[in-house]
């Protein structure tokens, strides 16, 4: 399929959605705003059969959109070298006419694809997807993502809650309601707004598949509040919510009965009535027939997503033998890396699928009695900016994590490794993009907040798109309460560790933020943050030398001398540069939080009414240094004296 699609693409479809949306008909709205689309890489072998059975499928799908008045259905012509299946779905609040228009729309969009032998186009409207092979039954796989607008909303707090609180009912709910579509609208708090949303699973899926394909959903689309907008779609389900309405007040559903609370007391004087009435027996077997439906589909349900990992069902538990071998024995050529953590390995299991194992150099006996739980909390956060995580041993003599494996490793080695250079513009800021929307989640947007303690580039991980997933998170709980979660030393400045962290062990997600804005300006300007920089009358480190050009107005002169300056526009890269220094500021209050971060990046507007103050940091001929490893924290002379306060001055 192809490729993620960038940030700023999106953003401007979204100006070319919000001018289709104002000049639409009012009587007919097929809502035809492209999604998402993709063609498979490989083309089909006969020709002839190919597109009489495209032909084909395409035709009895339209057949039963419009004749049957169906909202959902599937096609296949199986009997040749060439088979085609096929499934559409139209959003249930649209007329037979406005579903049928927008399944046309489907139709000459994926002829784009010409003979290849796969294909998806999603509208907010419709979808239309072919493949060779069934996959009626497919949740979610890789390639899951979401559309977040570009308009955001003044009341932020009360919108993303009114958002979250709205979808996160609608993905309990939906999967117990015959169809599995909902339709629901929340008024937020303080008047004016109204979220409207919607949620469906394709109908073929089982009610676990379509529960564990809407979470992950939910998962995604999180990263959008306080957008007005936001879309996520995967294999089997879809997922939109706005303040704009797309959907008449008569096509709502009501979710109430299907929430584990606000409907119990009515599901049991339902359930009582039934009983009374006699019908105990006609339960009984409801519930035997509900059991066996249930329960059949999770055995033969194929896992659609990355390497067989299961969502929402914990960690898979991989034996130690096993990826003892499949990393040669923890061999020197396989090791990855070394981290705060224990080092990294490459392994290849034995179906082929490659991974990246962590040999945690954790072994205290609190540490592994709390192994398997905070593992089964960080195998529950699904992110795209987020590491997965596989599994893990436990039986071994080391506790051993599964990641998913990242061929282009991590980000340090394309600042200033061997690959330094490589990242044009547009991938940096897609990078720094990536992780803010990452650290967002893990602060705000997961049911539980996690700070991670220690951002930098060798915890940011590249894919293939060269998009950022970050490592390590959640760890931290399993080292000792009197050791830091860092193991290296620290000269020079404070690197990406906070100082109120580092010095006196004030812990918040403020400690992310000020990491976050030193690996911004790392990303920038391709140095090191304890890289010095020398001339005849001063040495500087980076954060120090970023706030001085600021004062100055030279913000560009810190940009890295590999990038082409007619690839970035100076504005936006002083913006971004304004931001990051917005990230290490003094108090600790000012600083922004990263759902704030995410807009700030979004957003094409001046920060002059919001101007950075100065960060915190040590004169450059003075030092510091942050002896983790013995848990003992020592300032070199006079520098106590000459530390800034954190409250800024």
């Amino acid at each position: 399929m192809k490729a993620p699609m960038t940030r700023r693409w999106w953003c401007w479809w979204a100006v070319v959605v919000t001018v289709i949306v104002v000049l639409k008909p009012a009587r007919s709205d097929p809502q035809i705003e492209l999604i998402n689309d993709g063609c498979s890489q490989y083309n089909a072998t006969n020709l002839s059969d190919f597109f009489s059975n495209l032909n084909a499928t395409f035709s009895d799908l339209r057949n039963q959109l419009s004749t049957e008045n169906k909202k959902f259905a599937t096609a296949q012509q199986a009997r040749s070298s060439n088979p085609v299946y096929a499934m559409a779905q139209c959003r249930n609040y649209l007329s037979t006419a406005d579903c049928v228009a927008c399944y046309d729309a489907t139709v000459a969009q994926i002829r784009n694809c010409s003979a290849a032998n796969g294909a998806r186009v999603i509208y907010d409207g419709c979808f239309l997807r072919y493949e060779s092979n069934s996959f009626y039954d497919q949740t979610t796989l890789p390639g899951n993502s979401q559309i977040c607008g570009n308009r955001t909303e003044t009341q932020a707090t009360a919108f993303d809650t009114a958002v979250t609180g709205l979808i996160s009912d609608l993905v309990v709910a939906t999967p117990k309601i015959n169809g599995f579509f909902a339709a629901s609208q929340r008024a937020v708090a303080g008047g004016g707004v109204t979220v409207y949303a919607i949620a469906q699973c394709a109908e073929t899926v089982s009610q676990t598949g379509c529960q564990d394909c809407l979470t992950v959903a939910r998962g995604n689309i999180q990263a959008c509040p306080p957008n007005a907008d936001g879309t996520a779609f995967d294999a089997g389900c879809f997922l939109r919510y706005s303040d704009t309405a797309f959907f008449a007040d008569n096509q709502t559903i009501n979710i109430t009965p299907f929430l584990g609370g606000g409907g119990s007391s009515k599901k049991k004087a339902i359930i009582g009535g039934v009983v009374g009435g006699g019908g105990f027996i006609l339960l009984i077997l409801g519930i035997f027939l509900w059991y066996q439906l249930t329960k059949a589909p999770k055995a033969a349900k194929r896992r659609g997503n990355i390497l067989g990992a299961t969502e929402l069902q914990g960690p898979e538990q991989y034996s130690y033998k096993d990826l003892k071998s499949a990393t040669k024995n923890f061999s020197e050529e396989n090791k990855l890396g070394e981290g705060g953590f224990g080092d990294i390995y490459k392994g290849t299991l034995t179906n082929g699928n490659v991974v990246a194992v962590k040999k945690l150099a954790i072994a205290t006996s609190r540490a592994k009695a709390d192994f398997e739980t905070e593992v089964r909390l960080i195998s529950n956060v699904h992110h795209r900016n987020l590491i997965r995580l596989l599994g893990c041993s436990t039986k071994g003599p080391d506790l051993l994590l599964v990641y998913e494996f990242m061929a282009n490793g991590s980000l340090d080695k394309f600042l200033y490794g061997e690959k330094r250079g490589a990242l044009n513009w547009k991938q940096r800021f897609d990078i720094i993009f990536g992780t803010a929307r990452g650290l967002a989640y893990l602060h705000e947007q997961f049911h539980v907040c996690i700070i991670h303690r220690d951002i930098k580039p060798s915890n940011i991980l590249l894919d293939d798109f060269f998009q950022p997933k970050i490592a390590d998170f959640g760890l931290a709980k399993l080292l000792p309460e009197d050791q830091s979660h860092l193991s290296t030393r620290f000269a020079g400045t404070l690197g990406y560790t906070a100082p109120e962290y580092a010095i006196h062990g004030q812990l918040s997600e403020k400690v992310d933020t000020y990491s976050f804005g030193v690996v911004v300006l790392e990303i920038i300007s391709g140095r090191r943050t304890t890289e010095v920089m020398s001339d005849e009358t001063v040495s500087e480190f980076l954060l120090e030398q970023a706030w001085k050009l600021y004062e100055a107005g030279m913000h560009l002169k810190l940009v890295d001398d590999t990038l082409d300056s007619s690839e970035y526009n100076a504005e936006e890269v002083k913006r971004i540069i304004e931001i990051a220094l917005m990230c290490t500021q003094s108090p600790v209050s000012a600083r922004p939080t990263m759902s704030e971060v995410v807009v700030l990046l979004c957003s094409d507007r001046s920060l002059e009414q919001r101007p950075p103050t100065r960060p915190t940091f040590i004169d450059s001929d003075k030092r510091i240094v942050v002896d983790t490893t013995t848990s003992t924290q020592s300032l070199t002379s006079n520098a106590t004296a000459s530390f800034t306060e954190f409250a800024g001055r």
